[in-house]
């Protein structure tokens, strides 16, 4: 099995915690959305970019972006339709700022 290629976030969230309005935390469930998930998102969804260009952007294949970005979509939909909390966050990931990298992983 290959190892796992680290993928490149180049913005994180201004919110990492979302959720239904009126019901205290205790009660819901909690929907995990990865940084590098959140990312995909981002880059498909919000900055309309073509999947080649966005995995580019993100250091890997355009089929591992597919994967990454359906996996991103399904936890957005179950935490909309099933009126969980969506907690953004952890992942395998390296932080990039204008060209510059900061390794590291962010827990899984």
């Amino acid at each position: 099995m290959r190892p796992r290629k680290c993928r490149i976030i180049r913005s994180t969230p201004s919110a990492r915690f979302f959720k239904p309005r009126g019901i205290p935390l205790c009660e819901l469930q909690i929907v995990t959305l990865k940084d590098e998930e959140w990312e995909a998102i981002r880059l498909a969804d919000y900055r309309h970019l073509d999947q080649q260009a966005a995995a580019q952007q993100m250091g890997i294949s355009r089929p591992t972006f597919s994967r990454v970005l359906a996996s991103a979509r399904a936890a957005v939909a179950r935490a909309l339709a099933e009126g969980a909390a969506l907690q953004i966050g952890g992942g395998d990931f390296q932080r990039c700022c204008d060209g510059s990298s900061v390794a590291g992983k962010a827990g899984r």
